[in-house]
């Protein structure tokens, strides 16, 4: 059976992988993301294609130093009007980033690669769009204050899978898509080669 890695050391993209049945293990790309992004922007790349160069960036990564593995790679972006947003650092970043998002629709593009011997042998750049809805101040103040530090571990400040689904009007897009791994695509190429039951 040919061996898969995840690279990423995600605990969300993980606990996807492991709860769908995929056998795997994780290592961390080393892919300076900061600096890929930079670099991405000046070249005119758009949010939808800054996730598909990290994800296969990262894959290709892992899959040079394990070529006889399959390797994937996985990147979000959030575009609202076409700007890329970074994930927030600090609570009141995250409560600003919130109250431009409210009211207003943005897109959430998830990137997933599989790279084998250093190349890209399959990709997939599926979008979400999540409208949030125009709720008061003091409804985001208590959601928040309901939410800790873990506003800070997604690039939209909220998690969609929990208390999240009560800042959005609609939603429009595939569930895993917006979590940050679209595995339907995935899971499919892994069952083509052999490597999931069929």
């Amino acid at each position: 059976m040919t061996p898969v890695i995840l690279a990423s050391t995600s605990t969300a993209r993980r606990s996807l992988l492991a709860a769908a049945g995929l056998s795997h293990t994780a290592l961390s790309p080393g892919v300076d993301e900061t600096a890929a992004k930079i670099a991405l922007l000046a070249d005119g790349a758009s949010p939808a294609q800054v996730a598909e160069a990290l994800a296969r960036q990262k894959a290709i990564a892992i899959s040079r130093l394990h070529p006889e593995a399959f390797v994937i790679g996985a990147d979000q972006t959030l575009d609202l009007d076409g700007q890329l947003f970074d994930k927030a650092e600090t609570a009141s970043a995250a409560r600003a980033r919130l109250a431009l998002l409210r009211g207003r629709t943005h897109l959430l593009h998830s990137a997933v690669a599989v790279a084998m011997g250093g190349q890209t042998v399959w990709a997939q750049s599926p979008s979400a769009r999540l409208t949030m809805r125009d709720f008061s101040d003091a409804f985001l103040d208590e959601w928040l204050s309901r939410q800790g530090d873990s506003v800070l571990g997604s690039v939209g400040c909220y998690r969609l899978e929990d208390e999240g689904i009560q800042l959005f009007s609609a939603v429009e897009g595939d569930y895993f898509t917006i979590l940050g791994l679209p595995l339907v695509g995935l899971l499919a190429f892994f069952r083509e080669q052999g490597v999931m039951a069929a």
